[in-house]
């Protein structure tokens, strides 16, 4: 009989083996009494007996900052909640060692944290609770507005920092004064079937990587009024390895986003399979502050009601560089996006800059129905470089008028996809429509090189330019497109190898108006 009880030990896993529960420390579920020290004597009991799990049952646990240990399972049951103090003294001010930015500015105090823990956890079905809105929070988000008070000491609901093989699992996670989670040079990281709804003051995040490598997110929702799933790199350590799919994203920002920070860059990130829903911005590339973002794919995204679908950005803001310099942004994948209901009239930008192009970027089997209502004025404006503005698909708006009030004057010439310094594009089976008629083109190219374009199939009207619009393009190949009115306009100097091949053009009243400057042999057309 000993024989057999030791052997079922061996089999029963450590964290069933040492189950420490909260009340026995003198943790109270009444949701008035402060549990803050008994949670924290519960999570070292269980540290110190080697591991194991900390059960949150049956009440609501309030509390202020506490410290995960490694090899701690904090697990949340279904009808518990671990509810964040409302007094912002409850969170006193522990950057974390790791050196960044956001360490720095931002990354200073939160619910929960860990650093430099390994195996560590949080599960259930339950619910933590930052309950950080109110009056106290206000006051506090108010005083940091007037700058009074340190950014950094708007408490995180979740902050992990150079931690190895965490699990978060099954949780809901609610209302932070600040981004939701923020997980910090952490490796061998799983988020997985968790819920997240975070709408209330600005700059409130639904999840946040920054620096991580190897990590995997899965069947989550994320509902945030800030970015719903970001990348960011505020360190020389990048982003990379990082899998995403299944997972439904709401933002009144950007649902899917790469940056701003991208000191180390992004490296290795995949998307799949997700919906996008009431959301400003659905998929946001942007690398302005030095670094590489390439290998990323892309796929299998459905998107209804958001303002604009696409935006990829090369910039040189430059903040945490001593002196700016443009990064590298090459070999994006986006594949397989259908968009409905889109809420302004911007349109999809690919932009670098003079010099420093995007390169190596794939469009395929993209399905949009725009909003419209852009002029034909819009498609000869002007559009200032902004090398050094924050990046948003409204922020080419004219010099003078502020971007972030005005969100439709930084309407781009085109009203599907305008691609400017940016080298080996390729947009294939592309289906661009607009719910009111639009005059701009549905693709304009400014200062490009080696582009294709295949089986396009775009809405016109009688007072657009041209379905395509080609400005400074040296070597481009059109096929498989069936257009109305006129097909390609050329212009620019420097335009040249641009060829027509296979289209069917009887609809078309023009195949090509191809102004003065342009070299005479610059068109083919077959």
């Amino acid at each position: 009989m000993k024989h057999i009880l030791a052997f079922t030990l061996l089999l029963t896993p450590l964290a069933t083996l040492h189950a420490f529960s909260v009340t026995n420390y003198g943790a109270v579920g009444d949701g008035k009494t402060l549990c803050t020290q008994a949670i924290q004597k519960t999570i070292d009991a269980c540290a110190a007996a080697g591991g194991g799990t900390v059960r949150l049952t049956g009440g609501t646990y309030l509390s202020g900052s506490l410290v995960l240990k490694s090899h701690v399972t904090l697990h949340v049951e279904r009808g518990a909640t671990l509810l964040g103090s409302p007094n912002p003294s409850d969170y006193p001010e522990n950057p974390h060692a790791f050196p960044s930015r956001f360490t720095t500015e931002h990354g200073r105090c939160s619910l929960i944290t860990a650093e430099k823990a390994e195996n560590v956890a949080i599960e259930g079905r339950g619910t933590i609770d930052g309950q950080s809105w109110g009056a106290e929070m206000k006051a506090l988000i108010g005083s940091i507005r007037s700058r009074k008070t340190k950014e950094g000491m708007r408490p995180l609901v979740l902050r992990f920092s150079e931690c190895r093989n965490v699990k978060i699992r099954d949780i809901t996670l609610k209302r932070s004064a600040f981004w939701m989670q923020n997980y910090l040079a952490c490796e061998d990281v799983l988020i997985e079937g968790i819920t997240v709804e975070n709408v209330g003051p600005t700059n409130t995040d639904g999840l946040d990587l920054d620096g991580c490598k190897d990590v995997r997110i899965a069947n989550c929702r994320i509902i945030s009024r800030d970015d719903s799933l970001c990348l960011k790199s505020t360190s020389d350590r990048p982003c990379e390895n990082v899998v995403v799919t299944n997972c439904i994203l709401s933002s009144r920002c950007n649902a899917i986003k790469c940056g701003t920070d991208s000191t180390g860059g992004f490296i290795n990130f995949s998307v799949s399979d997700c919906v996008v829903t009431n959301s400003g911005c659905g998929i946001s590339l942007e690398l302005v502050d030095g670094g590489k973002l390439e290998r990323v794919r892309i796929s299998n995204i459905n998107m209804h009601s958001v303002a604009n679908p696409i935006f990829v950005r090369l910039g040189n803001r430059g903040r945490g560089q001593e002196t700016p310099s443009p990064g590298i942004l090459r070999n994006v994948i986006i594949r397989n996006v259908q968009a409905e209901d889109v809420t302004n009239l911007t349109g999809c930008a690919i932009t670098g800059l003079p010099d420093h192009p995007v390169e190596n970027i794939t469009l395929d089997n993209i399905r949009i129905t725009f909003k419209g209502g852009g002029i034909r004025e819009d498609a000869l404006r002007d559009v200032p470089e902004w090398p050094e503005r924050y990046p948003e698909f409204f922020m080419f708006a004219p010099e003078g008028v502020e971007m972030f009030k005005n969100r439709e004057a930084g309407r781009l010439p085109a009203y599907g996809f305008w691609v400017r310094h940016a080298r080996n594009v390729r947009l294939t089976h592309l289906d661009l429509r607009f719910a009111q008629p639009d005059q701009r083109p549905a693709l304009f190219f400014d200062d490009a090189q080696d582009v294709t374009v295949s089986n396009l199939t775009a809405q016109s009207v009688a007072q657009t330019p041209a379905l395509i619009w080609l400005r400074q393009t040296n070597g481009a190949l059109i096929s498989g497109c069936a257009p109305r009115g006129i097909f390609v306009k050329l212009t620019g100097d420097r335009s040249r190898n641009i060829a027509l091949i296979a289209n069917d053009l009887r609809s078309a009243t023009k195949p090509a108006d191809v102004a003065p400057e342009v070299p005479k042999d610059a068109l083919s057309v077959k």
